[in-house]
């Protein structure tokens, strides 16, 4: 049995995988509360969300690849830290949906889409965007990349938003008398000292000069008093959303709370205050309550891009995605340079799976700002999902460009490269990534691999102990040091590593083929069928399992299970020239010439120079009696192949005939 042919893996046995490393995270909490963002707000994994993930799986396994990844990418909304989601997202974006390749290849494929496992803090995929300050995750500066962008496209709503209120103040001074203006100054200047106060963090300093403001309100002007009273709840947020963890963040969360229901008890016709509890509603995960703020905000201002942005958002993690583009859509309309919006409509259009629209979008916001390095990420994800390798290489290229220090951008540059068999750019990568982080087990395994396709095996084995000293209960992990293993000529240690593997995990196949191929080349028959019919358990039709039970079965010249098996990895893979091979060896043995003769044309045809075919044909054609027939074949292969092993045995046949 060629050793290339019992290593392959198909798409069916990498949904084994999928499935394995999904349930293997589920349980790996003990209390199970998953923390959700970076401040600390944790919830119990309920049963909806292992549904979504159970449902996922069985899309894959239907080859609904885009509807899996529509159902994970509303729990990364969520929770992007939420690490059982996000491996399953980056296996789904490598599986190889063309079919069967090596396992290696496919192993590959499978471990390095799988980016952090570990220690991964990254920003929801949908930017934020508000009328000013930083989200609460800005403040921790690991956030790196995404949240600086977030940053800056605040600012710059921030500035939007206060010349806005500038202009409305000027309207309002206007319309007053001479003595009134006076006092709507006097109200502005301390409305606007007591903002300055907050952002110079001096929240006691602000509270003062707005409870002066709130004091000193002329009678009879309501919709100037509610406006006062939404610019100072939209500064109170803006200190507690910038820093989330002073000792008085929570208090002005409250004082916002407070005084955005006040000014819409005052005038409810103005939007801001709407928005400050959609944000605030936002940030608590309240997303029901966000929508209906976020929705009203938008229905009183319809041309402010960004509180169509913020509701598209809201309908987003609600998973209303047709809602969320004409939110995201109508944010666009009113401003087509504002590139966050331009990349949620092209995360919106990936999630109704329309990947062609996604590109287009995302593609608009890299032209607005070609340093957008999220969005180029997002472009080299869409086009790697595709098979476009090119591309993606040169997509995340440009993200890593503009963030040459980003993990994440790192290890799937390096997978892409991966896949497109340059294995020493992706170890260059690898080796980046593992000077940022050197203990993630994930990156770990995957330099394992890389290093594997390079032949460095010691050095495999090095990195692959690294990523199962780091998650020792990791059934992918043990498998890799394995296969490192075994590639060094450590068969012993391998088979230890294999079982531990199997054991962890009884529905993974890789470790149980890998342990029935040794066993069948070592001639321990019987200890290979009970590894085979184990995985033949999970999987009945896989290719693999009955394509090796076939080749055990032969050895025992038990010719009819040995044909049974064949004929089942033939139903799997129809036009496998080997397997053909195999089927009409194992009929010659169980005496049936007929379907011999037959197997061996098919694979002649689907392989005209398998010379061993050829010649067994001959040899089959001869004993039926053929005789013009075995002599045609015989000749032409000692024509085409003067130098063929067996020339002298199909020299004798030739001469008897």
């Amino acid at each position: 049995m060629d050793r290339k042919k019992i290593l392959i893996i198909g798409t069916a046995v990498l949904l084994v995988l999928i499935i394995a490393a999904a349930i293997i995270l589920l349980t790996r909490s003990s209390d199970g509360v998953i923390e959700i963002d970076e401040t600390g707000v944790s919830f119990d994994v309920d049963q909806r969300r292992q549904n979504i993930i159970r449902l996922a799986g069985d899309y894959v396994a239907a080859g609904e690849f885009d509807r899996a990844l529509n159902l994970l990418d509303g729990l990364l909304i969520d929770n992007p830290d939420d690490e059982e989601a996000r491996s399953l997202q980056r296996t789904i974006l490598g599986i190889d949906r063309s079919g069967g390749t090596e396992a290696l290849i496919e192993a590959q494929r499978r471990f390095l889409e799988e980016q952090r496992r570990q220690n991964e803090a990254l920003a929801s995929n949908l930017q934020r965007a508000g009328a000013g300050g930083t989200s609460q995750a800005a403040a921790d500066a690991a956030e790196r990349r995404a949240i600086a962008e977030a940053e800056a496209a605040e600012r710059r709503a921030a500035a939007e938003a206060e010349e806005a209120r500038r202009r409305a103040q000027e309207e309002e001074l206007a319309r007053a008398s001479r003595e009134m203006q006076e006092i709507m100054r006097r109200i502005n200047t301390l409305v606007n000292d007591g903002k300055a106060a907050l952002a110079a963090g001096s929240l006691d300093a602000a509270s003062q000069l707005f409870a002066d403001a709130r004091r000193s309100m002329p009678a009879g002007e309501p919709r100037f008093e509610g406006q006062k009273l939404a610019e100072m709840a939209d500064a109170y947020y803006n200190y507690a959303s910038s820093n989330p963890n002073a000792p008085g963040a929570r208090q002005a969360t409250s004082n916002a709370t407070e005084l955005a229901n006040e000014s819409i008890q005052k005038d409810n016709t103005a939007a801001l205050p709407h928005f400050t509890l959609g944000r605030i509603a936002s940030d608590a995960n309240q997303n029901d309550r966000a929508l209906n703020s976020f929705r009203e905000a938008s229905r009183l201002e319809p041309n402010n891009h960004l509180y169509a942005h913020n509701l598209g958002r809201t309908l987003f993690a609600l998973r209303r995605f047709s809602e969320a583009r004409d939110a995201f859509a109508n944010a666009v309309r009113i401003n087509p340079n504002f590139e966050p919006s331009q990349y949620n409509l092209g995360l919106t259009y990936r999630a109704l799976n329309r990947p062609d629209d996604a590109l287009t979008a995302l593609r608009r916001a890299v032209a607005i700002r070609g340093d957008y390095a999220v969005a180029h990420r997002e472009i080299g994800r869409i086009l790697l999902a595709r098979g476009d390798t090119r591309g993606a290489i040169e997509s995340l290229s440009t993200a890593l460009r503009h963030s040459p220090n980003d993990f994440i951008v790192l290890c799937e540059l390096a997978s892409a490269h991966s896949q497109g068999g340059n294995f020493t750019e992706a170890e260059s990568l690898f080796t980046r990534a593992l000077q940022i982080n050197p203990s993630d087990a994930q990156t770990n395994n995957n330099m394992a691999i890389v290093k594997l396709e390079l032949r460095k095996n010691n050095e495999a084995v090095n990195f692959a102990r690294l990523a199962v000293d780091a998650a020792p209960s990791n059934a992918v992990y043990l498998f890799t040091l394995a296969l490192a293993l075994e590639s060094t000529g450590a068969s012993e240690l391998a088979v230890t590593a294999y079982r531990n593997a199997a054991s962890l995990d009884p529905r993974y196949l890789r470790p149980r083929i890998n342990l029935a191929s040794l066993f069948l080349s070592a001639g321990n028959y019987s200890e290979a069928l009970v590894f085979l019919n184990q995985a033949l358990a999970v999987e009945p039709n896989n290719f693999e399992v009955n394509n090796n039970l076939g080749a055990v079965y032969a050895k025992q010249e038990n010719w009819g299970s040995s044909i049974l098996h064949y004929e089942r990895a033939l139903t799997a893979r129809p036009n496998d020239p080997t397997v053909h091979l195999n089927v009409a060896r194992a009929y010659t043995g169980a005496g049936d010439l007929e379907k011999a003769q037959s197997s061996y044309r098919t694979t002649i045809r689907l392989a005209p120079n398998n010379w061993d075919a050829v010649f067994e044909l001959g040899q089959t054609l001869f004993k039926m009696g053929q005789n013009d027939d075995a002599r045609q074949f015989l000749q032409d292969l000692i024509n085409r192949n003067p130098n063929y092993p067996n020339r002298a045995e199909a020299e004798r046949i030739l001469r008897s005939l």
